[in-house]
Formats: structure tokens, sequence, C-alpha cells
């Protein structure tokens, strides 16, 4: 179990912000104070409750010593102790290192990858599962850039997540999906395996990237799209070339000033995941458990129509309810690899 003293030392610096936050000496850095002490309320919340339930079993025990006492304290104590591992497991829990980045809104990018026209249907169905998704968890959803296929499909797609702890929930959904499904051009019946591949990147803020004006190429030019959608007669639409990292974005919304700042937000984004992967490759070097890690050349799950499956292959997790998948209804799955993670991150500290 963690030392007293570190507990002690969380508890000092949340009473210590509580104090400076009540008598306004926060001054500028109120903003950091404030996402601090939320940060830590939860934290000091287990703490609490788990020397609580340490008083109460050391008074308890002392009862026992008192006859007239004792028979009250033989009927507590059992129950108490029944209470220590779960409290001290959530305390545990509570203490993990937090990733910065998951309170923060998320870009999330879905594009087909082997299966031709049935791989782009896929990609389409990926993006209404995440918008029914979002839309469960009273998140904000904006599709920012998408490129549609006669058939329908999706040859590429860009969405804005915006609500609360969005990049906490949607950061095990990188990676590749396959599918395994008649696709509708198959008229023989055939079982197809198809796949699509989703990027979830955590939105950059100013203070994460800094830009070199110098190391941008930015070019207007007109939006085109398919079937007429976004077309227009004007240089309405923003391409963006980061010349050091090659990184490129377009977007091609009516607005030349609404698709720079559209582009800009990706560009940074993109940045900023590109860092974060450097950052965590060298920390996960030796790490058998990458759930979470942001591999997108892994496959993480295939969903099997005929059978009416789900399964996600880095926790051998299958659910029969493909239907309600589909639907959006990714808590149950999104759980399980919470957990899974959190578990090995525990691990490691224990080791």
């Amino acid at each position: 179990m963690v030392p007293f003293e570190k507990l002690m030392q969380i508890t000092q610096r949340f009473e210590f912000l509580e104090a400076q936050m009540a008598e306004g000496n926060a001054g500028a850095d109120i903003a950091t104070l404030a996402r601090e002490y939320s940060d830590l309320k939860s934290v000091v919340e287990e703490i609490r409750a788990y020397q609580a339930l340490l008083n109460d079993l050391s008074e308890a025990e002392a009862m026992l010593d008192d006859p007239e006492m004792k028979e009250l304290a033989e009927e507590e104590l059992p129950e108490l102790r029944e209470k220590l591992p779960g409290i001290e497991h959530s305390l545990s829990l509570s203490l993990l290192p937090k990733d910065a980045a998951d309170a923060r809104p998320a870009m999330i990018e879905i594009r087909p990858g082997t299966g031709g026209d049935e791989a782009a249907l896929f990609a389409g169905d990926l993006l209404r599962m995440y918008q029914r998704y979002a839309e469960n968890k009273g998140w904000k959803f904006e599709i920012i850039e998408q490129n549609i296929t006669e058939l329908g499909g999706i040859k590429e797609v860009i969405a804005h997540v915006q609500g609360a702890g969005v990049f906490a929930r949607m950061k095990y959904e990188s990676g590749v999906h396959r599918v395994q499904r008649v696709p509708t051009t198959e008229s023989g019946g055939r079982v197809h395996t198809s796949a699509a591949t989703v990027a979830v990147l955590p939105e950059a803020e100013d203070v994460d990237i800094t830009i070199d004006p110098n190391d941008l190429r930015i070019d207007t030019m007109r939006a085109s799209g398919a079937g007429g959608q976004h077309v227009n007669t004007t240089d309405s639409a923003v391409r963006i070339l980061h010349i050091p990292t090659g990184i490129i974005v377009v977007s091609s919304e009516k607005s030349q000033h609404r698709n720079r700042e559209i582009a800009m937000l990706t560009m940074k984004t993109r940045l900023f995941d590109l860092e974060r992967q450097r950052v965590d490759d060298e920390r996960s070097a030796d790490r058998k458990n990458q759930v979470g890690s942001g591999d997108r050349s892994e496959r993480i799950r295939t969903y099997n129509f005929p059978q009416g499956r789900m399964t996600d292959h880095r926790i051998n997790l299958t659910l029969y309810k493909l239907d309600q998948v589909m639907q959006g209804d990714l808590d149950e799955t999104i759980d399980a690899l919470t957990a899974d993670a959190q578990a090995t991150m525990l691990a490691e500290l224990d080791a």
C-alpha cells in the first residue's frame, strides 16, 4: 500500500490549493491551480475514505478489550475488514499516473484499409458508430473534413469531438478495425474480410506546440468533392504543409477563414500527437502490453456480422451483440480496456 507520508503530502497539497483559491491568492495561475485542485479532489476523497475505514477498524479492535463492547466489535470487524481490500484498490487506482491529455477533446481520423469499396463502406459504418456513441455521451461531434465514394463509403473523414473526458474514452479506438461480412456488391453470398484504420488524437493546446511560420506552406484552392459536395467557385479550400515533417492537412469548408482555423487546429494536433508518440515509444520500449499506446498498425478488433460478434483482440473480449455495438453501445468494451490498462499500470508499479 502507498506510504502514509505520500498520502499526507497529497492531502496537504490539496488543502493548500483549497485555501489559496478561497482567499483569491491564485493570481494569474488561477486556471492552473483550479485544474490541479480538480484533479486532486477525487484522490483526496479516496484517501479520506481509506483513513476513515482504518480509524473505524482501530476503534473496533480496541473495543474487543471492553467486555461491554466486545460483542458489538465482533459484529462490526468482519464487515469493516471485508471493505478494506476494495477501498485500497480504489485508492491505488486514483493514485495511478494520469494521462494529461485524458480530459481533452479529440480528433478522430478514419480511413479505409484493405478491401476496396467494402472497406470504404465499413469506414462509414465506424463513423456512424462513433457519432452515435458521442450522442449517447452528450458530446459535440463535428465532421470537419470528409471525402465520400460514389457508393456512399468514406475515403477519409476527420471529426472533432468535444465533451467531458473525450480522449480518455476514445483513445483505445486507435488501430486497425477488421470486418467480416457479405458485401452488398457480392452476388455469391461469400463472406469477405476488409479493414479500416482509426486514429484518435488529443487536441493540442497552444502551449503544447510552437510552430515556426517559416516551416509552413499555406495554399488556397477550390474545394471539390464527390457528387458536387463542397464545390464552389472561389479559392476557399486551404492546404497546409509542415515542411520539416511533411505533414499535410486540408480543409475545404465554404469559409476560407474557417478553413484556416480548422487546418491549423488539425496541424497542431498531428504535431502534438507525433511528439506524444515519440515520448510514449521511449517509455514503452520494453513493455509487452501496448493497449492504448496508439499503435495504429495493430489489428485491434474484429466485427463478424454473420455471427453477430465483436472481438477485441487486445484483451480477448468477445461480445455477441454486434447490432448494439454498431449503434454506439461501446461503454462495455471501453470500460474493459480501461480496467485492463489500469491493471497493467498497477502491476508495473508493484514490480
